[in-house]
């Protein structure tokens, strides 16, 4: 298959770090503005640990998803997602499938992924430093 996407390689890049820096960022906002509605939502103000996820949600979602400083902001989305794994799902069961912890796995690892790549094309950081399409995708 990457002989006939293999070419794509930069665009499908920045489509999954643009998605995925939306996915991210939309945590943030149903933490902090209450939308989407987040099933769930433990009623009155949320702890002071939920709060401080959602501003990293937000904000690097957003950073992350415009491509500025992206490798930063993926990176400690990727120490929040491991957190968040250990702290709430581990505790329950240690198989991501059981303890439902699919999306904060899946989330380090694609931010993970992202820190060792950067930005790449379709990104504030490719305008302001002029950089070409990566091959290292």
């Amino acid at each position: 298959m990457e002989k006939y996407l293999g070419r794509f390689s930069p665009q499908i890049y920045a489509l999954m770090r643009i998605i995925a820096g939306f996915m991210f960022l939309l945590h943030g906002t149903q933490k902090l503005l209450g939308t989407p509605a987040m099933p769930g939502k433990p009623a009155g103000p949320l702890p002071p640990l939920l709060l401080v996820g959602g501003v990293i949600e937000l904000v690097c979602g957003l950073l992350i998803m415009i491509g500025l400083l992206a490798g930063w902001a993926a990176f400690l989305a990727s120490g929040e997602m491991a957190v968040a794994y250990f702290m709430a799902h581990f505790p329950h069961h240690p198989l991501p499938i059981i303890n439902q912890g699919e999306p904060a796995v899946l989330f380090c690892f694609i931010f993970l992924y992202i820190a060792a790549v950067g930005s790449g094309i379709w990104s504030v950081d490719s305008l302001i430093w002029k950089k070409g399409p990566t091959t290292r995708v």
